[in-house]
């Protein structure tokens, strides 16, 4: 038992969580000088192992909805819809490694809003193509700017990762000789 809590503190470590005993209370503090995010985030306790098996269940979830949106890929409104939901599932499991407040502070972080703002604008795209216009090349689009946006999103959490598949992207469809 020692050594699962020794490998839960690891992955606490990893995550960027706080490495602290479970069972204290939260300081009490007034209410009144905290924004919705931190009520939000107050109110979301879990212990590491619900955490974990959270964001376990929500990625598996969303890696079978995105792996399963293969099999309708020849419906457009389907395969957009099961697509869109695998990786909202997905992107919502981090939320349980490292909070909700964080997850939306990461997202708004200056070096990615953009990325974000695109990203999510994208999800709305894919899901208005798919549910209200239900034209399958539209819809098509709508994913392959999902997908692309997605990419983007992720690179940017990886450090100039983004800087380095834009000069690679130049690189190869560079038209001067």
């Amino acid at each position: 038992m020692e050594k699962m809590n020794q490998a839960f503190e690891k992955m606490k470590m990893l995550v960027g969580m706080e490495v602290e005993d479970e069972e204290q209370a939260p300081e009490p503090e007034d209410s009144s000088s905290f924004s919705f995010m931190d009520d939000f985030n107050r109110s979301c306790t879990l212990s590491t192992k619900q955490r974990l098996y959270g964001f376990a269940i929500c990625f598996v979830s969303g890696l079978a909805c995105t792996l399963l949106s293969m099999l309708v890929f020849f419906n457009p409104v389907k395969f957009g819809i099961t697509f869109t939901f695998g990786n909202l599932l997905s992107l919502g499991s981090t939320a349980f490694l490292i909070g909700p407040k964080r997850q939306v502070t990461m997202m708004l972080d200056p070096v990615r809003i953009y990325a974000t703002a695109l990203y999510l604008a994208s999800i709305i795209i894919a899901l208005f193509c798919a549910l209200y216009v239900h034209n399958k090349l539209l819809t098509l689009l709508a994913i392959v700017l999902e997908f692309g946006a997605l990419v983007w999103y992720s690179l940017s959490y990886i450090p100039f990762a983004r800087s380095m598949v834009s000069k690679i992207m130049l690189g190869c469809f560079d038209t001067e000789f």
